[in-house]
């Protein structure tokens, strides 16, 4: 039974993820620790986690709207994989004893912390590719393309290059149902390596199928009784105000700065459960 003082920690962790994931990502690498913390079991506060920050992946997909009218076709198949995968990660999750978890978890924030530390020289990279592809549209003697990416429409893409980022979406689906944290970064890397150039036609493809990732896994998490309901509650507020008052002072700290904070959080909660095992 938690004490007044942890729920408010809790709330305090949500808000603070909330905030992070509006302006940065990694919000999970915020609320899982303080779960584990309070003597939440791994394995439910991996799932507490995810069903209290689902609400503000929906405001985030809501302001990408616009960039998705003309994608529908390659987010119907982006879909397939996401709930497949998502759905064999989150029954994986549901099968592993919790002594098997507790094994795992430090290695499984590592890697979250890795992709959040590599994600700023992977926004360059991209960067520059885009702006790359903009001077070789705008030469003179440049074919023309048809409006939008050129991998948006099964005419302009091979059916290798269609499996691949299918494949890996799914992989990624698989990982971002046992766990999650960083699968918007693994998202966007695919993409860029396949060809896409719309940065925020990516950014809503990632955010919607993270949206059905998340989705299948908490179903899942929900038959198994792995929520925690009143926290997960007092969570989701937390989260959703840090989303909507949080963003501001996030802004104003910067994200590189945002990032910082949580690769050091990842790196020391990762020190931590190694020492504990």
């Amino acid at each position: 039974m938690l004490n007044g003082y942890q729920y408010a920690m809790l709330f305090g962790a949500a808000f603070i993820g909330g905030a992070i994931n509006a302006v940065a990502g990694g919000g999970t690498l915020v609320t899982f620790p303080m779960l584990i913390s309070c003597g939440i079991p791994l394995t439910m506060a991996n799932a507490t986690s995810t069903v209290a920050l689902w609400p503000g992946q929906i405001s985030s997909l809501w302001n990408y709207r616009d960039e998705m009218h003309d994608g529908k076709g390659t987010m119907l198949r982006l879909a397939v994989p996401s709930l497949f995968g998502g759905l064999l990660g989150a029954l994986l999750l549901v099968n592993t004893p919790e002594s098997r978890f507790k094994a795992i978890v430090p290695y499984l924030i590592l890697t979250a912390t890795l992709l959040f530390l590599f994600q700023e020289p992977l926004s360059r990279w991209q960067k520059r590719r885009l702006e790359r592809k903009k001077t070789e549209d705008d030469a003179p003697d440049a074919p023309a393309h048809p409006k939008g990416d050129p991998v948006f429409s099964s005419q302009n893409a091979s059916l290798s290059a269609w499996f691949a980022l299918l494949a890996f979406q799914f992989a990624v689906s698989v990982y971002g149902g046992y766990f999650g944290a960083g699968i918007g970064i693994l998202q966007l890397a695919a993409f860029g390596l396949m060809g896409f150039t719309n940065i925020h036609r990516m950014n809503g493809f990632k955010n919607i199928n993270g949206l059905i990732i998340n989705a299948i896994a908490i179903v899942i998490f929900v038959a198994n009784r792995l929520v925690n309901w009143k926290i997960a509650l007092i969570m989701a507020v937390g989260a959703i105000l840090g989303g909507y008052l949080g963003a501001g002072t996030a802004k104003k700290v910067g994200q590189k700065n945002v990032r910082k904070i949580v690769i050091a959080i990842g790196f020391a909660m990762t020190l931590k459960m190694l020492l504990l095992r």
